[in-house]
This record gives C-alpha cells, structure tokens and sequence, in this order.
C-alpha cells in the first residue's frame, strides 16, 4: 500500500489486536485483488442510534489504481450478527473482496457486457395492417409481424418511425421477435 491505512475509532477504543486484524484484511485484499493505494477504515461501536443501536457499524472505503474505489459503507440493520465485533469487520471486509474481484473480472473482460438492441427504421408497411419490414442500421431488411410490436404500437408506427428489435431467424430470413418503437417521435398520434 502506497499510504497507511488510516482507521477511525468511534465510541470504542482502538486496540492494537484490531488494527493489527485490518492490516491482515487489507494484505489479504491486496494478495487477492492487487495493489491498494489508499484506504479508510471506520469502525463505530455500539450505541443507541435509533437504525444501528446494539450493532457495530463498519465503513471500507479503498482507493485503487487507475481511479478505482471500493466503497462499503452499509451495516445490515436486521443482521444481529453485527453486534459481534469479529463478524462486523470479517462481513464488510468480505463484501470490500467481492467488489473488489468484481472490478477485476470487469478489467479483465470477464463479466458479459450487454448489447444494447440493434436499431432499425420502420422501412414498409403492408396496408392489410399485419406485418411490415424493418430496415437494420446496417442495412439488411427484417420481416417483422403485428404481434411483435410491444404495447400494441403496430397501429401507430409510421415509415420512418425508428425502432429497438430482437433479430430471430424465421423460415424465410430474418425476422424480429420484438419491436419496440423508440420516443414520442417514431409513433403516429
């Protein structure tokens, strides 16, 4: 760590046996997750807050490389296990290792980033009122079917009207399962 760890003891004296149990936590972090630039750590005993009378509160907050943090600054309100001063710090400590390993994944490339929907214009219209033809951004034509519109909206688009699809493959090419027109503009009023 590039800078000590600074603790903060509030209603409750600051044991040497504790901070010597956040060091261990923090070296553990950085053996898991990397290199820990910074942190605060408060620890605030038991009072007689009205939300967390009874319970320790632990607060983590953990600078990272490249602008990162790591903030847990909640206490179970229900979880009586946090009138346990070993199990508070244990508990907030692992939930600092979860999102910890959760930005590393991030970095990595591991954690699946959702797509948004392809866009497309709405390109024809049959004038039976039962399906019509979407024109993706790329170019490519999908058949698309009254049904698949959300809400009800086949009535109200218009040529033109841009819409979100999900592209499935039908029996005669591309069709989409579910067009959903976007903003106020894409529909005729």
């Amino acid at each position: 760590m590039q800078t000590p760890v600074e603790i903060d003891f509030q209603g409750m004296e600051a044991k040497p046996e504790l901070r010597s149990a956040i060091d261990k936590q923090i070296a553990q972090l950085e053996e898991r997750c990397g290199r820990v630039t910074a942190g605060r750590i408060v620890l605030k005993g038991p009072g007689a807050r009205h939300r967390t009378g009874g319970l320790y509160e632990i607060n983590i907050r953990l600078s990272l490389p490249d602008g990162r943090e790591v903030n847990i600054a909640r206490t179970p309100q229900d979880d009586e296990r946090h009138a346990d001063l070993n199990y508070a710090l244990n508990d907030a400590f692992k939930r600092a290792r979860r999102q910890l390993q959760d930005q590393v994944r991030k970095l990595q490339g591991q954690i699946k980033q959702h797509e948004a929907p392809p866009i497309a214009t709405v390109a024809r219209l049959d004038p039976s009122g039962d399906f019509g033809f979407l024109e993706a951004d790329d170019g490519h034509e999908v058949y698309f079917h009254r049904n698949s519109v959300i809400d009800d909206g086949f009535a109200r688009l218009n040529v033109g009207s841009r819409v979100t699809f999900v592209e499935t493959k039908g029996d005669k090419g591309p069709q989409a399962s579910t067009v959903k027109p976007m903003g106020k503009h894409s529909l005729k009023v």
